[in-house]
């Protein structure tokens, strides 16, 4: 039965999310769970067969039928997950969630009969420490389920329904009347401890979906598009460590931007890059209390030596994320290296400055809570960047090419220097402003000297390059100059030329970029939407409403989009969902149905003096 339904075989698409805001999981339309790290995002995966197969740790629960029809979606406003199953002898329904509650991990899926009978097949193949380490597997006293334990970790299963062992794997087989519910609870615990008491499934799946329902009504965007915005902020909401309110890129590590390449990363980190797209995404659709706990993060993350801040951290604001490769993985769909912790920590990154001081600003903007403390942060950090801006660093796309003066870090240095200005100005705040404006007119002046290219007519993407790269799409969204201004428009007009790919924007042309790995990537869905939010401000919004309403049509069936698309292959890739995407497609679509666009909100009037 495993074979048949085999994990490694599923589309990163297939895929639907759940999660508890301190880790999530991957299921399949075939109702295996192929990724689980616990007790967090960051933890070793419990279920690793996405990057392998099913030796390396799943959880299948389907009918016998090996073909039946699957249908699935997520309850209305909710992370609860169901999957429809219909065979010749009746229909079943699998309820998959996490319940969100504190200090209490543990994974729910319940089987319910709907017409007829079912038979239906489970196995649990747990494998800890990313499909290594096979557990010591003992029976609950009560005979109602098994204790597995290997080192410090500890999960409990429980359920009604008959189990057995076979070669390493615990099955069950059962069949479920209409009507019938068999419930299966996964509980994580550490091995030195009692096990974690049972969890009632029933009651829990209505605390779930009453704390879920009352979240997303809290969400006060009521355009064309709500049902597709309210999705992108549960995924949000699901990426968010609820502890420290650190936001993951992503739940999953190494799923690969080429398949079969080794473009494969670990993304279940927090980025300082997402901080403003973040901040004022949430601020947009109603979650003070979110965004509050974000600026926290970041606040308290970014303490310290300027000199020693980083362009990402941990799920607590840990620094070293030191960059492994497991060896016993095989890779999704062959892609290689498996890799865990993220070297790019390490790199200069000039462009975080600028969003940090951004996000910082969007914050007193919407008059969360005034914080002194962040603003000496800032000067701080301003002081530092005074001495760094004119020096080449890796870039926004973190390249192991070697570093060069990239026109987007640059960019993003004068917005630092920008923000500071105008925080000195509308809101009293301490400061050298004098030195500031010098310095954000002096990087002005560099930027269009020597990040504009006049027989292209674009801006490139670093200084003495004839290379476009999408970043360049944000320079008016961050209010570098109008939409209106003649060399934005050539550089929108030259990524449309240059950078398209069936329609879709690649971050870069991998072939001509020296970015220190083999060529060949999707497209990155976060610059289609920027392309999307420029048309909106040069006043082609039929063009941009075509662009976002294709880009929604590349979401998978549950709503969720991975970091890029293949036009080619016509399938996602990269890391997935991406916290990225989704908040791009928010912003898009506020871009296009409301009067107080985010692309307005971010930058209108940034390119005037003050």
């Amino acid at each position: 039965m495993s074979d048949r339904l085999g994990s490694a075989s599923s589309r990163i698409e297939d895929y639907a999310l759940i999660g508890d805001c301190h880790s999530a999981a991957l299921i399949s339309r075939t109702g295996s769970i192929d990724w689980l790290c616990w007790p967090r995002f960051d933890s070793g995966a419990v279920f690793a067969a996405l990057l392998g197969g099913p030796e390396h740790g799943h959880w299948l629960i389907a009918p016998e039928d090996p073909s039946p029809r699957v249908q699935r979606r997520y309850r209305e406003g909710t992370l609860i997950l169901e999957t429809e199953y219909e065979t010749q002898d009746g229909g079943v329904t699998l309820v998959d969630f996490m319940p969100l509650q504190e200090g209490r991990p543990d994974l729910v899926r319940l089987v319910i009969g709907r017409y007829g009978q079912v038979a239906m097949h489970a196995e649990l193949v747990m494998r800890f420490d990313y499909g290594v380490t096979a557990p010591w597997v003992t029976r609950l006293e009560d005979g109602r389920g098994l204790r597995a334990v290997a080192g410090p970790d500890m999960v409990v299963l429980r359920t009604g329904a008959p189990l057995k062992g076979e070669d390493l794997r615990t099955v069950s087989n059962f069949t479920v009347q209409a009507g019938e519910t068999v419930a299966f609870t996964l509980s994580h615990g550490a091995s030195h401890l009692e096990p974690p008491p049972a969890l009632e499934p029933t009651q829990a799946l209505a605390e779930t979906e009453r704390a879920w329902r009352q979240w997303s009504s809290r969400c006060q965007y009521e355009g064309e598009w709500s049902a597709a915005v309210l999705g992108s902020h549960i995924v949000l909401k699901a990426l968010t460590y609820a502890p420290t309110g650190g936001i993951v890129a992503a739940p999953t590590t190494s799923l690969p931007e080429k398949i079969g390449g080794p473009r494969n990363w670990d993304y279940r980190y927090c980025w300082l890059r997402d901080a403003t797209f973040a901040l004022l995404s949430l601020l947009d659709a109603g979650y003070l209390d979110e965004a509050r706990a974000w600026r926290e993060w970041l606040l308290r993350t970014v303490a310290g030596s300027p000199a020693q801040a980083q362009i990402m951290y941990g799920l607590g604001g840990e620094r070293r994320l030191p960059e492994l490769e497991l060896d016993w993985l095989p890779g999704y769909e062959r892609s290689r290296p498996v890799r865990i912790g993220n070297a790019a920590a390490g790199q200069l990154q000039l462009d975080v400055y600028g969003e940090v001081m951004d996000a910082f600003y969007q914050a007193r903007c919407a008059n969360l809570d005034h914080n002194h403390e962040a603003w000496a942060l800032q000067r701080v950090l301003l002081d530092h960047l005074e001495t760094i801006w004119d020096q080449p660093d890796e870039g926004i796309w973190e390249t192991r090419g070697g570093r060069q003066h990239f026109t987007h870090s640059k960019v993003m240095a004068w917005v630092a220097f920008d923000r500071a200005v105008r925080s000195v100005a509308a809101y009293g705040l301490p400061g050298p402003a004098d030195r500031w404006r010098r310095l954000r007119r002096d990087l002005h002046e560099d930027i269009c000297r020597n990040g504009f290219d006049e027989e292209l007519n674009s801006f490139v993407q670093a200084y003495g390059s004839k290379r476009l790269d999408a970043s360049l799409l944000l320079l008016p969204l961050v209010g570098f100059l109008p939409p209106e201004d003649p060399r934005v428009r050539g550089t929108v007009a030259a990524v449309e030329q240059r950078l398209l790919s069936d329609g879709l924007v690649l971050r870069y042309d991998t072939a001509e970029t020296h970015d220190g790995l083999p060529p060949g990537e999707g497209a990155f869905l976060a610059c289609s939407f920027w392309l999307a939010d420029n048309l909106v401000l040069q006043g082609r919004r039929s063009a941009a409403r075509n662009l976002f309403e294709r880009l929604l049509d590349l979401r998978n069936d549950v709503g969720l989009l991975a970091e890029q698309y293949d036009p080619i292959a016509r399938r996602q890739l990269g890391n997935f969902p991406q916290a990225f995407s989704h908040l791009a497609l928010a912003d898009t679509a506020r871009n296009l149905s409301l009067s107080q666009r985010p692309a307005d909100q971010r930058g209108r009037q940034r390119h005037h003096s003050i």
